[in-house]
């Protein structure tokens, strides 16, 4: 194992919802309450990170990590809109000078996913008005914190509502095929068509009581969460409140070095598949590079990769490692992602994500040493890449599928008092980091 040089960032990652806990006020807590949500369970104290998050920091920097990637809530911060809440406020300032106190550098996202309600039943990431909503809530945040902070991402992610999208149209576009089949077949011999137990009359009569209920809890049918499908505009709206809150960085605190981050596939072409592979990584990367521009630096966020063929996308290979959540083991991806970024944005760059969903740590460790070995022979090769965060600090709520990801460093044992574990992993990681 090399080191990395001094002042290289070695770090771990978390986001506010799936950790901190009783994040009541935003949108992901409020979808977890419902009848019919999407959701296999709800948060509730999640790992508890809002009382324990000293214990974290410490573990963490015990085991040698000099960084920590974690996230304001803009639901505490901002419960009602237009009203701030200063005890909330003051918690981060805490967060950020425990990381200062014990020797970590505090690398802050603004928003990661999870929104205030009230900024949902405005029409959400697709209305006019989030870019000046976010702009106002950045503002704040930064006139109080900003002066103890080197590194802000304002918003995680920034493509994922693209990605889903996507997703989305292809599932469409399978469905139609399968439902027109059925047609003809008809009745319950028709549902037997499909190589799952699928009940079409109840999923139609479920998504009528869930547009329903969407109503009564969030004022519209059809609640624009910032992971829901996104349109252009909405993609431009995203982009629209980046450049807003950039500017409000930049205008108070200027030494501070402003960036986003995107999820990246390795987008790999097999013959006949090069023109959607290009098309997927425009979808991904390309299309944000006029808005991105400015930015000091760019986080990239990866996890596996993502093959095309004259078909269309492609499985994993026959007999290939897949992790829990089902992605491809293919640590090497992170290197390629690097290098293909590098060629068109020219700011620094911070892996602010990458990691794997395992019970077996030796392959965590696997994949860190791995992916560690590509980002130093990009850093070899002049490629400005200043520090790696793990996904992520603690086993935690991975959103829609619940707690059972173990995405963590740490084993958080939340049946018995929430006590935490660090795994092997946690202390490989950290022998990367210099010392002194």
């Amino acid at each position: 194992m090399k080191q990395f040089a001094p002042g290289f960032l070695i770090g771990a990652a978390t986001a506010p919802h799936q950790v901190e806990g009783n994040n009541t006020n935003s949108d992901c807590w409020a979808a977890e309450q419902m009848r019919y949500t999407n959701y296999t369970e709800p948060s509730l104290d999640a790992c508890d990170h809002y009382h324990k998050y000293a214990q974290d920091i410490r573990l963490l920097a015990e085991a040698g990590l000099n960084a920590y990637r974690f996230g304001i809530e803009w639901a505490r911060i901002e419960p009602e809109e237009g009203k701030f809440d200063a005890a909330q406020l003051e918690h981060y300032r805490a967060v950020i000078r425990c990381c200062r106190q014990n020797g970590v550098e505090p690398i802050v996202t603004l928003h990661h996913f999870s929104s205030p309600k009230w900024l949902i039943a405005k029409g959400g990431w697709e209305a006019e008005t989030t870019p000046a909503d976010f702009a106002r809530y950045v503002r704040y945040v930064m006139e109080a914190l900003g002066g103890e902070l080197h590194y802000v991402c304002t918003i995680n992610e920034a493509n994922m509502g693209v990605q889903v999208a996507a997703i989305a149209e292809r599932y469409k576009k399978q469905m139609m095929a399968q439902m027109a089949q059925m047609q003809k077949a008809g009745g319950q011999q028709a549902e037997a068509g499909v190589q799952m137990g699928m009940n079409l009359q109840k999923m139609l009569e479920n998504q009528q009581a869930a547009a329903a209920e969407n109503a009564e809890v969030f004022g519209t049918a059809q609640p624009q969460f910032f992971t829901s499908p996104r349109t252009p505009r909405g993609d431009e709206l995203v982009m629209e409140a980046h450049k807003a809150a950039r500017a409000v960085i930049r205008e108070l605190c200027p030494q501070v070095k402003v960036g986003l981050t995107l999820s990246l596939h390795d987008i790999q072409a097999l013959p006949g598949g090069e023109a959607e592979a290009q098309k997927v990584w425009d979808e991904e990367f390309t299309h944000y590079l006029p808005a991105i521009a400015g930015d000091d630096f760019l986080g990239v966020q990866n996890y596996t990769r993502a093959r095309y063929d004259a078909s269309g996308s492609m499985t994993a290979p026959e007999g290939a490692e897949t992790t829990q959540m089902g992605y491809e083991f293919y640590p090497q991806a992170l290197e390629h992602v690097i290098r293909k970024v590098a060629a068109g944005f020219h700011g620094e760059l911070l892996v602010t994500e990458n990691g794997i969903a395992t019970a077996d740590d030796t392959r965590r460790v696997a994949f860190i040493e791995q992916a560690l070995a590509g980002v130093q022979r990009c850093v070899a090769d002049g490629l400005p890449v200043k520090g790696y965060c793990h996904w992520s600090l603690m086993d935690n709520f991975e959103w829609q599928k619940g707690f059972a990801m173990q995405f963590g460093l740490i084993a958080v044992d939340r049946a018995h008092g929430q006590t935490r574990a660090p795994k092997p992993s946690l202390a490989f990681l950290g022998r990367y980091a210099a010392k002194g």
